[in-house]
């Protein structure tokens, strides 16, 4: 194998572009492990170096250069992949020149091009990220943080400063917000409305309102907070402001607060907080206590819980298409049962979002005992992402043991394939349990990528004369420009369950292994 490193001087682009861009090149020539483009910080040539990747030409790059690392068994294959990532990045920025895209360098720049600028959203490597927020915040600009590696420390100085000038500070690691209509991040196109939500998580974000758009609700904002701000170091700060946000807005007469169980101290602050709104209030702690003093709150154990409260606080009404679709799990549990082997007894869930991978996990937990996972609870039931799985298995593939120097799975959920067929050819699997997202952010067309590797597994199952269940679930709203309708049929076509929620899914999962 021929090794080649590329090095493209002051050459800054985002990573979420560089990470797409690996995939396609690294598709293109066979593998996406032979292929890394970065720019050229010290966390970068970390993960090229530990992959192999990192030549001596990329050693030398500095944090504002590209760097094009390139892995191959012949010099032609690499210099056709280097000149396919050329050609991407080149059609790129002839596309925002066409557009007359204004490109600035400088937050300075940025705030003086717009008049009254009011919200940034930051996706810079962790190191840089702050200093930028600083400078935002001075502004008077609220801010959607996406970026990592952002200390505990740096995360409550910057909140800090925002709460001082009453700015929202999503994040850091914030995937998802809707404000005023607007999409952020990993977002949906969503009915306007008078439902308000604060979420912790940026799946269960999506799940809640998605839900809620899709039966007839709508949303009026939609605040993140990042996944660390209800713990003890951070103290509650952005979604305490998030909630007071939401209560003093006109247009939100009802209120949806997700997240995990807090740190006692937060929660028992947060509760409070919420009991004093005049505006109903449903909480969705995900595995929380269920003997919590909510007196006065909507207490409610799923997100779909969640979304059907809050239809029938906003006078919407409890959507009778979700409580007839639990209904009739149970026969269809006893007919997918018969398909099965009398050793074929686990689930395995293969999620791309975090939190509808700890859904499932908790409520399989609860119905079926010990859940394997490398999210789990427990430490005797933690499971490194890469090692074989036992028994029932949840898998949160959005984790960091799968995504180093790689796309997010709801980015490019060809990811998931190879574990897909693993689980698939296990004869103790009776269940693969999936998640399909969809919106803005989220890969153009993933049930389609998701279909092929479910075809691939079943024409393997074929020629040992065995099935395996396929069940999932679409994270998204029947507006979303990948189209809710033609995803199903995409998943359908290969015989998969699709149900109109995540917690559905697991339940009929579920059911379907409990003999």
């Amino acid at each position: 194998m021929i090794l080649k490193n590329v090095v493209q001087k002051n050459s800054y682009y985002d990573s979420a572009t560089l990470m797409l861009l690996s995939s396609k090149v690294g598709q293109h020539i066979g593998s996406t492990k032979q292929v890394a483009v970065m720019m050229g910080s010290d966390m970068n040539k970390d993960i090229m170096r530990a992959s192999g990747l990192l030549g001596p030409e990329g050693e030398a790059a500095n944090p504002n250069d590209l760097v094009f690392a390139i892995q191959a068994e012949t010099e032609a294959i690499i210099e056709e992949a280097l000149a396919m990532a050329q050609e991407i990045l080149n059609s790129r920025s002839a596309k925002m020149e066409q557009q007359d895209t204004q490109v600035v360098k400088t937050v300075a720049d940025a705030a003086a091009r717009l008049s009254d600028p009011k919200l940034a959203v930051v996706s810079l490597p962790g190191k840089y990220a702050v200093r930028e927020v600083k400078k935002l915040l001075r502004e008077n600009c609220h801010v959607l943080l996406f970026s990592d590696n952002i200390s505990c420390e740096d995360e409550n100085t910057l909140k800090d400063m925002a709460l001082e000038r009453d700015l929202l500070m999503m994040g850091p690691d914030c995937g998802t917000a809707v404000i005023n209509g607007v999409g952020l991040g990993f977002a949906n196109k969503l009915r306007r409305g008078n439902i308000g939500l604060a979420a912790a998580s940026g799946t269960g974000l999506q799940e809640v309102m998605s839900l809620i758009s899709n039966f007839g609700g709508g949303v009026s904002q939609a605040l993140g907070t990042g996944g660390r701000d209800l713990k003890d170091v951070i103290g509650g700060k952005m979604m305490g402001h998030c909630i007071r946000l939401l209560q003093d807005d006109p247009d939100t007469q009802v209120i949806v607060v997700i997240s995990k169980p807090p740190a006692p101290s937060v929660m028992e602050n947060m509760l409070e907080q919420l009991k004093q709104s005049q505006k109903p209030t449903v909480v969705c702690f995900l595995g929380g206590d269920e003997s919590m003093d909510a007196q006065g709150l909507y207490l409610v154990h799923t997100l779909e819980e969640a979304a059907c409260k809050a239809l029938e606080l906003a006078a919407t009404g409890c959507p009778q298409e979700l409580l007839d679709g639990h209904g009739a799990l149970a026969a269809m549990a006893k007919s997918l049962r018969d398909r099965l082997g009398s050793q074929q007894s686990d689930i395995r869930g293969l999620y791309c979002g975090g939190t509808l991978a700890y859904e499932s996990m908790l409520l399989m937990g609860k119905a079926l005992g010990d859940v394997h996972s490398n999210i789990a609870l427990e430490s005797r039931l933690l499971l490194d992402g890469t090692a074989p799985s036992v028994g029932h298995t949840v898998l949160d593939l959005g984790d960091d043991a799968f995504t180093v120097g790689k796309p997010h799975p709801m980015i490019e959920p060809s990811l998931r394939g190879e574990r897909l067929l693993q689980e698939a050819l296990d004869p103790a699997t009776a269940v693969i349990l999936l998640d399909v997202e969809i919106g803005y952010g989220s890969h153009e067309n993933p049930a389609s990528v998701v279909a092929e590797e479910i075809s691939q597994a079943k024409a393997v199952l074929a020629e040992e004369g065995r099935e395996v269940v396929f069940v999932a679930s679409i994270c998204g709203t029947y507006e979303d420009m990948q189209d809710y309708a033609a995803q199903k049929t995409l998943l359908e076509q290969q015989g998969v369950v699709v149900l109109e929620s995540n917690a559905q899914a697991a339940e009929l999962a579920i059911l379907t292994v409990s003999r």
